[in-house]
């Protein structure tokens, strides 16, 4: 059974830091892409960053700069560092595992991904 568990998120201030992790289990995780997407009511999820098996990363532009997507193959742990964090940031993120074509196809269709976490929120106040 495959599961991902998202879990670090919070409540903080503008300008603050908060890493999520993703923990991995039921899949051969360091053969796959794996991205985190973020979710807002009424939003479409969009993606924030993804790093494909071998440690090439991809950034939306919003978060370029500031987060920073790394994982660890042997503990199977999917991490997301986010500073400088906006108020606009607030969202669900969750962590997705799809096949290699996920990274490289150069787009975030959130189709491409084959498993998904539930989510862990993030909340950043003015």
């Amino acid at each position: 059974q495959v599961q991902l568990v998202e879990s670090g998120g919070g409540s903080v201030q503008a300008g603050g830091s908060l890493r999520l992790s993703c923990a991995a289990s039921g899949i051969m995780y360091s053969n796959y892409c794996m991205g985190w997407f973020r979710q807002t009511p009424g939003k479409e999820r969009e993606g924030v960053a993804r790093i494909s098996s071998g440690g090439k990363t991809w950034y939306a532009d919003s978060v370029k700069g500031r987060f920073t997507i790394s994982r660890d193959n042997a503990k199977n742990i999917l991490y997301l560092q986010m500073n400088s964090l906006e108020p606009e940031d607030t969202a669900m993120f969750y962590c997705a595992a799809g096949g290699n074509y996920a990274c490289f196809s150069g787009s975030w269709r959130t189709e491409e991904y084959d498993y998904w976490g539930q989510g862990t929120q993030v909340t950043v106040s003015s």
